[in-house]
């Protein structure tokens, strides 16, 4: 799959940026690969979803092994998982030996309906198969005409959770890419506002490497919610 930007050149963007390393990309891919995606995204009924419902999150997530998915969505994440996508990302981070998850644990694809949410947290910093250091959040969004009413913004708060320092909003073709640590604080905490029928549709990748850098080791531990309203 084609990448249509040259990572080196967003690299000091990528280090730089606050409250923490990422960057917000728009067309880093090629758009009618992206539309099949959306064409043959599966709907609530299409699709074996995992339903969360708890006072942190209500959304819809992924079932690796057992969801039916489209040729076009599967080699979509086939490609995501890639070596030339590890290269790509390597280049742009600067964290090497990136590995993918072939389990997509808690990744793939997610959506978000009228009312849903995710509260702000930091995730989980260990695969739990792989017993791999989390270190990188792609997520691509699919979401067409949306609207800023609609809400749905990706929430980056520093990390003493004093503020929140930016909301990305989630447009089709838009990629959020961020280094992951205990103090990578982010969320969409506000109920979605969208009209009914509409979802917030985002593919989310994580990678790991084997081994992370001193300062950022922590005991294993699940996601760290914060609440924040």
């Amino acid at each position: 799959m084609r990448l249509n930007y040259d990572p080196r050149e967003l690299r000091a963007q990528y280090a730089a940026a606050e409250p923490f390393p990422h960057i917000a990309i728009d067309g880093l891919f090629d758009g009618e690969a992206l539309d099949a995606v959306l064409r043959e995204f599966p709907s609530r009924e299409a699709m074996k979803w995992r339903e969360f419902d708890s006072p942190m999150e209500k959304k819809l997530g992924f079932f690796h092994e057992t969801s039916t998915i489209s040729k076009a969505v599967r080699e979509f994440l086939d490609a995501m998982n890639s070596f030339e996508m590890l290269l790509w990302l390597e280049a742009l981070t600067g964290i090497e030996g990136l590995i993918p998850d072939p389990y997509f644990g808690g990744g793939g694809l997610h959506q978000i309906e009228p009312g849903g949410f995710l509260k702000v947290h930091a995730d989980f910093n260990v695969h739990p198969k792989l017993k791999l250091d989390r270190r990188l959040n792609m997520l691509v969004y699919l979401n067409k005409n949306w609207r800023d009413e609609y809400g749905g913004h990706l929430e980056l708060w520093d990390r003493d959770m004093s503020a929140c320092r930016k909301k990305i909003l989630p447009l089709f073709n838009r990629t959020v890419i961020f280094s992951t640590t205990d103090t990578s604080f982010h969320g969409h905490p506000h109920p979605l506002t969208a009209p009914e029928g509409m979802s917030r549709k985002s593919v989310s990748l994580y990678y790991y490497t084997a081994g992370r850098p001193e300062a950022e080791r922590s005991a294993p531990h699940d996601t760290l919610f914060v609440m924040k309203e």
